[in-house]
């Protein structure tokens, strides 16, 4: 059945008699600009129309005129095609609007249509300059030199069906092999039309006036480095460190870990829980999870002359060899007896659980006994578990494969691309995935029928997305976990290790052939990011688990390139998919001097709130552009069998310019007879970003302000009051752990570091 659809249209704008002619006037004149521009061995009467709309797109309404609507935007710009020229229909509705009012009718002839229209332009040939070929300095046609020779991908738009496509291609083909240019090659899919060429600018700049033209743009920036690196022997290897004496302990509980020569000294034991799964890694998945755990991505350390793993490593084997899990014992007793077992025996406090189960359907905001298991570990040890989002393979809910490039990434926010089990769950810290690069190869230089999907930073493909447990944001963070790549000729995506430079470098289980290998997914973002964990844990060895995860929250930022992919979604869409961002470690683990990083761990009985003084120095206070940051960690009791799964809740606010007395006064208990608490005016509240509305259902919490203007006004101290509410779990816990993070950042010349330091000794 036809879904219902949704939505308000906004109110109708309104506009003058003569309106009609006005937009004629304006369609006329991109057609005459496109029929004077038009290279004159292109004598086909397509035409290209953008229009910016009010309210609503009226997609159906332009279809009926018998355009063909090629794309749409955020700022209600419509790209409209006509392969036959005609705009007799549309002329026709702008002309019927001018005229007389229809008798018993009170608004003027396609009225809802026509005032909707805000203006009528045609694409410049510039718009059709790609966003590489941009990046890289050519921002006009006549950018391109004339005598200089370009490698490009010339895009077609999806304007009809494939036949119509073809000959669009032969056309362009035979203007390029004219102006004698190389056409190296040609993929035309169900949707996508693509041509890679080489040829001098003076042969490019024409194909920018071509409506058919989508854009021309640079091929993706193929990685070079990750072929040899999986082709490294031992001979050509840095020289390999032992850890440090005091190196933290990091647990995988995965596929078992083979014998590796990087792994020397590392590691601390090899388990198996059961111990009839043995510890050998058949699979090959757990060696490479390992690998990053300890190494990162070795890309990344190719110029190191000597590697030091971050820290040492215990296996846990809890799956069998051939992947699956173990029939006769349930999930959660063997994370219970070997986490337990692991941070007992072994003073292991990072762990690493880079398994999913993709068929666990809680329901949304839900999860099972896995995950709930899980949080229940990290509240009574006092550890960290990094989660692996999971990943899915296939291309989304689409009928073909190419759809994961022309869906991406909106399917990324499909019901189907929920997070895996355990990975919804509220203690642990859950990882999704973003792309190293395009994924391809040097040798995919002159493949047009090997397609990217993503660049540097973006969305992996293949990364899943919440929210988690009682709709909290999830993943938490994302770190490097490879990508995907369309391959037209066996219609199917492809990536590591097949193609190395679409994955993570890593170690691999099978030494006798290969010493490195590259793997892609989730998988290796959650060692990823545990590796940088053990970095800060080496820093703060007494630190709790939440005081760790509340380091990394304050330090993370997402990537401009995944911000620009992502621009279409609202902001809660887009945390579904890259959480709080990438963690900078030494942005976590260090102040300098004009950025403090100030933090407690502390805990706070249920129902009752606590007051932290924040120093504001007198820099701090004046001109110039200036961040306070604040950061909350907390790991409640869960139920999972409860509809609210967290039991207690936690929350922040930021005052400045308030009396302490007052501030108390107001979130303090009050009895009947009191009365009402003392308002505090909103110009004593600090507008943190996101707001408490966005944050406050969270077990990890940060949100920002910044100013630029001064604000001595507001004294040399602010408050930041730190609630803790009572759910379920109130009759049965007496207080809630939490670690509480603030940052001050000013400009670099502004020295914050010694007069804070100064002060808060004093």
């Amino acid at each position: 059945m036809e879904r219902r659809k949704t939505g308000f249209p906004g109110p109708q704008p309104q506009r003058h008699a003569g309106y009609g002619a006005q937009v004629r006037r304006q369609v006329d004149e991109s057609v005459r600009l496109q029929r004077q521009n038009l290279p004159e061995q292109f004598v086909d009467p397509s035409l290209i129309l953008r229009v910016q709309m009010r309210g609503m797109l009226l997609e159906d309404d332009w279809e009926a005129l018998g355009l063909t609507l090629l794309s749409s935007d955020d700022d209600r710009n419509i790209i409209l095609f006509s392969s036959a020229g005609d705009l007799t229909d549309f002329l026709h509705r702008l002309e019927a609007y001018d005229g007389p009012i229809p008798a018993g009718q009170r608004g003027r002839r396609y009225e809802g249509f026509v005032t909707r229209i805000e203006q009528v332009g045609m694409l410049a040939p510039r718009d059709r300059l790609g966003v590489r070929i941009k990046e890289a300095g050519f921002t006009e046609p006549g950018d391109l030199q004339v005598g200089d020779e370009y490698t490009v991908d010339v895009e077609l738009w999806d304007f009809g069906p494939r036949p119509l496509r073809e000959r669009k291609v032969e056309e362009i083909e035979t203007f390029l092999v004219n102006q004698e240019a190389q056409v190296f090659d040609v993929y035309i899919g169900p949707s996508v039309t693509l041509l890679r060429v080489r040829a001098l600018g003076r042969a490019l700049r024409p194909l920018l006036s071509v409506p058919e033209v989508a854009n021309i743009d640079l091929p993706p920036a193929p990685d070079i480095e990750a072929s040899e690196l999986v082709l490294m022997e031992m001979g050509d290897a840095p020289r390999l460190l032992a850890p440090e004496d005091d190196a933290p302990v990091i647990g995988v509980l995965d596929s078992g870990l083979n014998e590796h020569p990087f792994l020397a000294e590392a590691v601390v034991a090899r388990l198996a829980f059961p111990e009839e799964l043995g510890t050998a890694d058949v699979l090959g998945h757990g060696t490479r999870v390992g690998g990053v755990a300890l190494f990162g991505d070795l890309r990344d350390r190719r110029a190191e002359e000597a590697l030091r793993p971050v820290g040492r490593i215990i296996s846990a084997k809890i799956v069998q060899d051939d992947g699956n899990f173990f029939e006769r014992q349930t999930l959660p007793r063997q994370m219970r007896e070997a986490i337990t077992n692991m941070c007992e025996e072994y003073d292991c406090r990072i762990f690493v659980v880079s398994l999913g189960d993709v068929n666990a359907q809680y329901g949304r905001n839900r999860v099972g006994p896995w995950a709930a298991t899980l949080d229940e570990l990290v509240r009574e040890l006092d550890i960290l578990v990094f989660v692996s989002a999971g990943n899915r393979d296939s291309p989304r809910s689409g009928e073909t494969v190419e759809e994961a490039i022309t869906g991406y990434p909106g399917y990324l926010l499909e019901t189907n691309n929920h997070l895996c089990e355990p990975a919804g769950g509220c203690n642990v810290v859950t990882v999704g995935s973003l792309a190293n690069g395009s994924g391809l190869g040097p040798h995919h230089g002159f493949d047009a029928h090997i397609q990217a999907i993503t660049q540097e930073f973006e969305p992996s493909p293949f990364s899943r997305s919440g929210p988690g447990a009682g709709g909290i944001m999830k993943p938490d963070f994302v770190d490097i976990g490879g990508t995907l790549v369309f391959d037209a000729p066996s219609a199917s995506l492809r990536s590591a290790p097949q193609i190395p430079e679409a994955g993570v470098i890593t170690l691999s289980h099978d030494v006798a052939r290969q010493l490195l290998t590259s793997s892609v997914g989730t998988s290796f973002a959650a060692p990823m990011l545990a590796n940088k964990a053990a970095e800060l844990l080496r820093l703060f060895p007494d630190a709790s688990a939440n005081l760790i995860r509340a380091l990394m929250v304050g330090a993370a930022a997402t990537p401009a390139a995944c911000d620009l992919r992502l621009v279409g979604m609202d902001d809660e869409d887009r945390a579904r998919i890259r959480g709080n961002g990438i963690v900078d470690t030494l942005r976590a683990g260090y102040s300098d001097e004009h950025r403090v990083v100030l933090y407690t761990e502390d805990q706070l009985a249920i129902n009752h709130f606590a007051i932290y003084s924040v120093p504001i120095p007198q820099e701090f206070q004046g001109n110039g552009r200036r961040t306070i940051r604040v950061s909350l960690a907390f790991d409640p009791p869960v139920r999972r069998t409860r509809a609210e799964y967290i039991g207690t809740k936690m929350n922040f606010r930021l005052l400045r310019g308030c009396p302490l007395e007052e501030v108390f006064q107001h979130f303090r208990s009050r009895t009947q007879d009191e009365g009402d608490p003392p308002n505090i005016p909103g110009r004593f509240r600090c507008n943190l970003t996101p707001g408490p509305n966005s944050r406050d259902g969270h077990t990890l919490q940060t949100a920002s302000i910044t100013y630029a203007r001064e604000t001595a006004q507001y004294g040399d101290e602010y408050y930041l009051v730190v609630r803790c509410a009572g759910g379920w779990a109130e009759p049965q816990e007496v207080s809630q752990n939490f670690a509480l993070v603030v940052e001050l950042e000013h400009q670099p010349a502004v020295q914050l570091y010694a007069r804070l330091r100064q002060r808060i000794r004093a």
